[in-house]
């Protein structure tokens, strides 16, 4: 004979079920958000330009090799090569032009046939009404072609859910001691 639950029992294993049901479906892990509830209006293009000092060489480098590969001093490209910067962004190509920001993140030589470059830095902009702000980029530089395209990947303050490209062309290159300066037209769309 088969036995049944009393009904008081019954109720407290279905108010248990019921509880937990609800607790589950109150952690969710994701969910759909309108664009108006986080405050987003109209997308807008923006155009940034800029120099990027990368100051291997003197007695304030910018640009620093944290780690390299066994290889890195074998290989005609440096492959293995890690360097962390912290490059000054300027408005003009010369060193005393007015800084709007730095580059702060690394890059590596990432390529054992050409002189290709993995970038992975932030533009951290310190002006005007991007102070505050940054872009982050993460692509492959390929160093000697006349324009390189990298693509921005996000960013933060004003530049929040950005995507867009940054186009890098090298404006002067000190063969002795690879300082460098290069000339960034970046387009970013954000909110």
């Amino acid at each position: 004979m088969a036995q049944t639950l009393p009904k008081h029992k019954l109720t407290i294993l279905t108010l248990l079920l019921i509880s937990f049901l609800v607790l589950a479906h109150s952690h969710q892990f994701s969910r759909r958000l309108s664009q108006k509830s986080l405050g987003f209006k109209k997308e807008k293009l923006s155009h940034l330009h800029f120099y990027f000092h990368d100051i291997v060489g003197g007695n304030h480098p910018t640009a620093v090799r944290v780690a390299q590969a066994t290889v890195t001093n074998t290989s005609r490209t440096g492959f293995g090569a890690t360097v962390m910067i912290d490059d000054p962004l300027t408005v003009g190509p010369e060193r005393t032009s007015k800084i709007v920001g730095r580059a702060q993140g690394i890059y590596a030589s990432a390529c054992l046939d050409d002189t290709r470059l993995l970038m992975a830095l932030n533009y951290v902009f310190v002006e005007g009404k991007y102070n505050g702000s940054t872009l982050s980029i993460l692509g492959t530089n390929h160093v000697f072609s006349p324009v390189r395209e990298m693509p921005i990947v996000g960013g933060s303050g004003l530049f929040r859910f950005a995507r867009g490209y940054a186009l890098a062309k090298t404006h002067f290159f000190n063969l002795s001691n690879g300082d460098a300066v290069v000339e960034y037209n970046v387009y970013v769309l954000h909110y």
